[in-house]
């Protein structure tokens, strides 16, 4: 069954990329995602493939994988398939329900219309890549 507005605007509001907006743009968010349910070791994005979203992790555990690396593990509250979005090339890696996963997904032209009207929510993007970033670079350090 398919979560209520009510319900999608309730997770939203928990999400850190929405931390700080107002209720008015949880609402437009939660009007305009829809949820998918993955299955163990099913495929959520394809390495190469053109991205046409942003997914939000509500349940379950989704891995990043390049190649044959495992990059991350994101979890609930995490989101993941920004990049495809913003710059309009094939995505960089692939992700994989890493069980019984459900997702949030937002169309990127949603995002970048939101992107576009709320500095809020483009703030908390551009942290949180560069805190990604940041988590890379200490990686190739060590």
């Amino acid at each position: 069954m398919a979560p209520s507005t009510e319900e999608k605007r309730a997770w939203l509001a928990k999400v850190p990329l929405f931390a700080g907006c107002p209720p008015d743009v949880i609402e437009q968010l939660a009007d305009v995602t829809a949820e998918f349910s993955f299955v163990p070791d099913q495929p959520i994005a394809l390495q190469g493939q053109v991205g046409n979203g942003l997914y939000i992790v509500v349940s379950g555990a989704v891995r990043i994988v390049q190649g044959t690396d495992e990059l991350v593990r994101l979890g609930p509250g995490d989101f993941f398939g920004e990049l495809a979005v913003i710059d309009q090339q094939p995505r960089s890696a692939s992700a994989f329900a890493a069980g019984p996963t459900v997702c949030l997904t937002l169309a990127s032209w949603d995002l970048m219309s939101m992107l576009e009207r709320d500095p809020k929510v483009a703030m908390n993007l551009l942290k949180e890549l560069a805190g990604r970033l940041r988590s890379t670079d200490e990686q190739l350090r060590h």
